[in-house]
């Protein structure tokens, strides 16, 4: 069998029985064809059935010296071994050469956040007096007040958005779905983009369900969504490096630090796992550190 065959037989199975998202899917693909693409670079003539640990760690010790983080090459592995795993259970092969291989140790790094005031100091640099300003309050918003990923607020639907019970209908990783409150002030902004700026657009055919749309009337892409943030922090001075992901981590730090319970938080955000959800206690744990060192007679 060859790469192409097996790689078209895999994204189907992890499409149709395994229920990906497409993104997750393209994800996988890309990590496989990377190892193809090595194989051919090392003329090893080698095709997927015949892969050896060997091979596998001379794969991994030379995506380590393009100086890919650990994370990275912790997901390349994981596709990797997913693919294996389904040779495995489609009896194409009868030993796992990904089963000896451990991954790259991962250091957990904490989040950056932003305060309530830089956020503040962020959400009034915006123009509101340009239909793009008033999109940009209420993306961002709803980006802060319902703690999504990029992605999630470029595919929010109109029909998703539940102003009546303040609630937002989310398709999250794995199209999985949840419901996150949105804020009253997030609604109010959203509202007037919606009822005022919005309605005025050509909007294109095949997106006239996306809440938030570009001056074409289609909608939004990530790096639009990351240039926005970018001029806004530079027009403060903000020497932060942030992206729409530091609102969503600002989000959930801000929930923990006044009191919310980490199930609730972990539920708004679409964690698999409390684990996950944990990593936003740190400001907490800090501010409890502060009052011991300020307060007890024996710090």
């Amino acid at each position: 069998m060859n790469w192409d065959t097996a790689i078209q037989q895999f994204k189907n199975y992890i499409r149709l029985e395994r229920s990906l998202s497409a993104n997750s899917i393209e994800a996988y693909i890309h990590d496989i064809v990377k190892l193809k693409q090595f194989t051919e670079m090392s003329n090893w003539q080698v095709m997927p059935l015949d892969i050896s640990s060997a091979h596998l760690q001379d794969f991994l010790e030379y995506v380590n010296e393009l100086g890919m983080t650990s994370h990275s090459q912790a997901r390349i592995l994981s596709g990797i071994k997913a693919f294996y795993k389904y040779l495995m259970y489609e009896d194409l092969i009868d030993k796992d050469p990904t089963a000896l291989i451990e991954g790259p140790k991962l250091g957990r790094k904490l989040p950056d956040t932003l305060s309530f005031n830089e956020i503040e100091q962020l959400f009034n640099a915006i123009d509101h007096s340009t239909p793009e300003g008033q999109r940009n309050r209420a993306m961002l918003e709803v980006l802060y007040s319902s703690g999504l990923r990029v992605s999630e607020l470029i595919d929010l639907r109109l029909t998703n958005i539940y102003e009546d019970i303040g609630f937002l209908r989310i398709i999250g990783k794995g199209d999985k779905e949840r419901l996150v409150p949105v804020g009253r002030d997030a609604l109010k902004y959203l509202k007037i983009y919606i009822e005022e700026v919005r309605v005025h657009l050509n909007i294109a055919d095949g997106h006239e369900n996306y809440a938030f749309l570009n001056r074409r009337g289609k909608k939004l892409t990530r790096v639009m969504i990351f240039t926005i943030i970018k001029n806004l922090a530079k027009a403060i001075g903000m020497t932060k490096s942030i992206s729409p992901h530091t609102f969503r981590h600002s989000f959930a730090t801000h929930l923990i630090e006044g009191g919310a319970d980490l199930r609730a938080v972990q539920e708004m955000l679409g964690h698999e796992s409390i684990t996950t959800t944990e990593i936003y206690t740190h400001l907490d744990r800090d501010y409890l550190k502060q009052v011991i060192q300020e307060f007890h007679p024996r710090s």
